[in-house]
């Protein structure tokens, strides 16, 4: 049925922002924004842009084919590429230097593949700036102790710090077999930046 193989192709490219499309920046800091992009039947001359607030080109790269690395068409001085397409994952993740306050927002990796009859698709990610990070796991810590008290309270935290040490330990074997985004992902999961491996939906455009 000629619906039905539209449909297919349709879906054939996949873009990913990792496990969360929210990420929160230090105000002055440089923050990673992390993409990648599957496709079931190899891509050619496939094109990569990444948009601030739907409108704003930030940066616009190109990919040959899956043996060479992309060339950057054209890009905001403030960006920097920091993807790979020749290794495991199709990263097309970029770094945004010294944010401020107005960078805040919407920002869309999107991409094109020739090969799949120009089949598009796109990722989103929002961008908060801040003027300091807020810990969050002390306040966690202390309602805990409070509400439970004495040795109950200290046996739930040290089996909470116990499980959080096996997943740090089990997240850097992983992160090991990872590529650069996934593993940078686990590492900063807690300042907001996104691993690559789930898939995450974009919103619907207004």
């Amino acid at each position: 049925l000629p619906g039905l193989h539209i449909f297919a192709i349709a879906f054939a490219l996949e873009v990913s922002v990792g496990k969360t499309n929210t990420v929160t920046a230090l105000n002055n800091s440089n923050v990673l924004l992390p993409c990648t992009f599957t496709t079931c039947i190899g891509f050619q001359d496939l094109v990569f842009t990444w948009y601030f607030n739907s409108t704003e080109l930030i940066y616009h790269g190109k990919i040959k084919n899956k043996g060479t690395e992309p060339t950057r068409i054209w890009h905001n001085p403030r960006v920097e590429f920091v993807g790979s397409t020749t290794k495991k994952d199709n990263n097309i993740s970029i770094v945004l230097n010294s944010v401020e306050f107005s960078d805040a927002g919407k920002y869309t990796c999107h991409v094109k593949n020739p090969k799949e009859k120009n089949a598009q698709h796109n990722a989103t990610i929002f961008l908060t700036v801040v003027h300091k990070m807020v810990e969050t796991d002390n306040t966690l810590t202390l309602i805990i102790v409070g509400v439970v008290g004495g040795l109950i309270g200290l046996l739930i935290l040290f089996m909470l710090i116990k499980r959080v040490v096996l997943f740090i330990i089990k997240k850097t074997q992983d992160g090991k077999k990872e590529c650069l985004v996934s593993s940078s992902g686990n590492d900063n999961t807690e300042n907001g930046l996104a691993g690559s491996k789930a898939e995450q939906k974009a919103p619907p455009k207004a």
